[in-house]
């Protein structure tokens, strides 16, 4: 997964991979295998993965952590390209840009500037 993370006023991107589960991920179901196939579930949480900010389809942008949105650069109708920024996100005084991933026209923004988001909320959902 790459983050921004922003230090003083200086932006600095980072590739980063979960090793470990955290608590709040524990017994959530959000890893649990399908039983019938034994794989996870289509857009299941897969750490390290880019699915914790956006779905197998790549139709939903997920918040990739708790935290506040502080801003918001899309409205739905909007075409956005590899690599625009949907919004930025604030936890533990630290930025995360969220990124679309494949061009595309947005759906809906399901949150705004000063809302608290949850451990993947869909932010974003493009046509």
């Amino acid at each position: 997964m790459k983050l921004q993370i922003k230090i003083d006023g200086k932006t600095y991107e980072a590739e980063v991979e979960v090793l470990e589960e955290d608590a709040d991920q524990a017994g959530s179901g959000l890893n649990a295998p399908d039983s019938a196939t034994g794989q996870p579930a289509p857009g299941a949480y897969t750490p390290g993965h880019v699915a914790d900010v956006h779905s197998a389809d790549e139709k939903q942008y997920r918040s990739p952590t708790n935290g506040l949105v502080i801003k918001v650069n899309v409205v739905p109708g909007q075409q956005v390209q590899p690599n625009d920024v949907l919004m930025v996100l604030e936890a533990m005084k630290m930025e995360t840009s969220v990124t679309v991933h494949h061009a595309g026209k947005v759906k809906s923004v399901n949150v705004a500037p000063g809302s608290s988001v949850k451990l993947h909320q869909v932010l974003v959902e493009l046509e």
